[in-house]
C-alpha cells in the first residue's frame, strides 16, 4: 500500500479532495500554503494521518480562492477566523483567515506529503504556527496537548530549532539529545 492509498484509506477518500484542493490552488495561482500537521508531518521524522488540513492563501485571493474551490465541488461554510470546505471524503479542509499567517506562502516550499504534492509553510513559520495555537487559552485542552507534541516533533526532528522555543515550551520538553 503507497503512502497515498494509506492516506486515503484512513479519511475515507481524501486523497482525492487533498490533489482537487492543490488542483485548485495551482491552476489558479493563488499564492497558498498548507500549515498545521499537514506542514509538521513534512518535517518531522515520523508522519502522522491527520483528518484536517489547514491552509492559507495571500490576503487578495481569499474570495478567489472560495470561488475556485466552490466552482471545483466542495462546499464553504464561513466563520470568524476560517473559511471551512468539505468534500466527498472525512477530510476537514479549512483555510485559517487569520492575519498573522499572511506572509507564509511567500516563504513556502514544496512537499510531498502521504505521497500528495503541495506546498507547506517553512520550518520556522510551521513550528512558530505550533507555537502559537499551542499557548493559546481558547483552544481545547487535547488541541494543545497536540500542539505540544508537534512542537516536540519538530524539535526532534530539527534540534536547532530548540533555540526558537518560549521559556514556558523549553519548561514542558526536553532538550534535543537529551536521551
Amino acid at each position: 500500500m503507497t503512502e497515498k492509498q494509506f492516506y486515503a484509506w484512513q479519511t475515507a477518500g481524501g486523497t482525492g479532495d487533498v490533489m482537487r484542493l492543490v488542483d485548485c490552488l495551482e491552476r489558479s495561482e493563488i499564492p497558498w500554503c498548507a500549515i498545521g500537521g499537514i506542514a509538521v508531518n513534512h518535517y518531522a521524522a515520523e508522519p502522522m494521518v491527520t483528518q484536517d488540513v489547514d491552509f492559507v492563501v495571500a490576503t487578495d485571493a481569499i474570495e478567489r480562492t472560495v470561488a475556485s474551490l466552490e466552482a471545483a465541488g466542495f462546499v464553504a461554510e464561513r466563520f470568524q477566523w476560517s473559511i471551512n470546505f468539505k468534500g466527498g471524503s472525512k477530510v476537514s479542509i479549512q483555510l485559517s483567515t487569520e492575519e498573522c499567517y499572511r506572509d507564509y506562502p511567500e516563504r513556502s516550499v514544496a512537499a510531498d506529503v502521504h505521497g500528495i504534492l503541495l506546498r507547506v509553510a517553512s520550518l520556522e513559520d510551521t513550528l512558530k504556527g505550533k507555537m502559537r495555537a499551542w499557548a493559546d487559552p481558547e483552544r481545547r485542552q487535547s488541541k494543545r496537548i497536540k500542539d505540544l507534541a508537534d512542537v516536540a516533533r519538530l524539535i526532534e526532528a530539527h534540534p536547532g530549532l530548540w533555540t526558537l522555543l518560549s521559556d514556558d515550551l523549553k519548561a514542558r520538553l526536553e532538550p534535543p539529545g537529551k536521551k
